[in-house]
């Protein structure tokens, strides 16, 4: 694995698993390289009896800044969102052990979304959640269609994912995409985690798969976007949308 991807077993939290985004030069903004390592890093936890939770985190002040558009862009021009995006995010929603996220400053896109797929969430006072998805003529992922109208009501999930709106940590929290508002983020979110590690594994993963419900909907929901977005890759609007960005940048 490449540093972008960091697996740690924090001695202080027993139990539990770290995925941590490395990248912060670039705002930890995912490669498909990334994406492979995080499944992989899935697979072992849960494979592995003693990881009994894992936690996303990023690094250098910044969850994640979504894909890395060179990286994504080389692979949509293909008209393809990207095997190693999709595999991910199977792995995500199938994953039988608790999830935890702490999120310090920016979280886009998939850095949004993926929370969705988490059990607890804490972020910082300067976070900030926001998926334009829209804007770039493209569809939400990750299932978020169908999670975040669950968790947050339609009009606020409607405003994240089709309006575009940012949301600060505490209008997050208000609308149950996080759990707690913390200064001391990783601290926060390790001491859940390890807390969830220490209980009877079997009645936790019980409880866990009743109130997610049926996997089988999430990942069909998953596949429906994932056709979407691929037909809206290789749209007019899309490379329009895409041209502008890049000039932007």
């Amino acid at each position: 694995m490449t540093d972008h991807i960091v697996i740690e077993r924090p001695e202080a939290a027993p139990g539990v698993q770290v995925i941590r985004l490395n990248r912060p030069e670039k705002k930890n903004a995912i490669t498909g390289a990334m994406y492979r390592q995080m499944t992989e890093a899935l697979a072992a936890g849960e494979a592995d009896e003693a990881i009994r939770a894992t936690v996303f985190l990023g690094a250098g002040g910044c969850f994640s800044a979504g894909n890395d558009m060179v990286d994504f862009l080389a692979v949509a021009m293909g008209g393809s969102m990207g095997s190693e995006i999709v595999d991910f995010l199977h792995a995500l929603a199938i994953y039988g052990k608790p999830l935890v996220s702490g999120v310090d400053g920016v979280a886009i896109g998939i850095g949004t979304t993926i929370h969705l797929h988490c059990d607890m969430t804490v972020a910082s006072p300067r976070s900030v959640f926001r998926t334009p998805f829209v804007d770039l003529a493209l569809v939400p992922e990750a299932a978020s269609s169908l999670l975040a109208p669950r968790i947050m009501g339609h009009q606020r999930a409607f405003a994240l994912l089709a309006a575009g709106e940012a949301f600060t940590a505490e209008e997050a929290k208000a609308c149950g995409l996080v759990w707690k508002v913390a200064d001391a983020v990783e601290e926060a979110a390790l001491a859940i985690a390890a807390g969830l590690a220490a209980k009877p594994p079997q009645a936790l993963r019980i409880a866990r798969d009743l109130l997610r419900g049926d996997r089988g909907v999430i990942a069909a929901r998953i596949d429906e976007e994932a056709r979407h977005f691929v037909q809206q890759l290789v749209s007019r609007e899309a490379r329009t949308a895409f041209e502008a960005f890049m000039a932007k940048k």
